[in-house]
């Protein structure tokens, strides 16, 4: 059981654990950490986990404007990684019963909400998002330095794997919610979702665990 797992690497471990859940868009990486931390929570009786989306890191839509890169929102030049780093870092560093501020994404508004999340006691840190186990990449391919840096900041990470053909109608359902017409939902997932999902496959052989969803169960591979 993946909980019993966390668990397990986490008890007897100074300070917070750090869990990385690393895949494509539209994979279930939000559901899949939502889901560990209500078990884990359930599991000790005590509200000993929660969950810190890599989303909430953003660039705002003003500034992804400005750029000239709105197109290209949700790419690895898109987030402020820095900022995601520095919040790994507190997360690491902080001791348990200091309120530590995190930020998430609001996707009615589209935009990243400061001091969405504050963790204070809890000992287990799930972080999710697309790329975790991302090397640094040049600017050929969007990538902006420090995502490498990310993997020092984790006790264990696990990629979680699905078919293209899959994440391609999550991704059109997810944007048309969103309010975009059918046809630029379409335009977003082939042209940057798809892209996006293509580099993350090459890091999931850096991952300590690969696992596959099966149907409401996510499964090792």
């Amino acid at each position: 059981m993946l909980a019993e797992r966390v668990s397990a690497h986490a008890g007897g471990h100074g300070g917070r654990f750090v869990l990385g859940i690393a895949g494509p868009p539209g994979a279930g990486k939000s559901t899949l950490a939502a889901a560990l931390r209500d078990t884990l929570d359930a599991r000790a009786g005590a509200a000993v986990a929660e969950v810190a989306p890599m989303d909430g890191f953003h660039l705002g839509n003003a500034q992804l404007r400005a750029a000239g890169a709105m197109a290209r929102k949700g790419e690895p030049d898109t987030f402020d990684v820095a900022g995601y780093l520095d919040g790994l870092r507190r997360l690491r560093e902080t001791p348990l019963g200091q309120p530590v501020s995190w930020p998430l994404y609001d996707r009615d508004r589209h935009e990243p909400v400061p001091a969405g999340a504050v963790f204070d006691r809890q000992s287990i840190v799930i972080t999710e998002g697309n790329y975790l186990l991302l090397d640094d990449i040049g600017p050929d391919r969007h990538g902006p330095a420090g995502w490498a840096a990310v993997r020092g900041y984790l006790d264990e990470t696990w990629y979680l794997d699905v078919p293209v053909e899959e994440l391609h109608k999550r991704l059109l359902r997810r944007h048309i919610r969103g309010g975009k017409s059918a046809r630029l939902a379409e335009a977003k997932v082939t042209q940057s979702d798809l892209r996006n999902a293509e580099l993350v496959a090459g890091t999931a052989g850096r991952a300590d665990l690969v696992l596959r969803a099966d149907g409401r169960n996510f499964a090792v591979v």
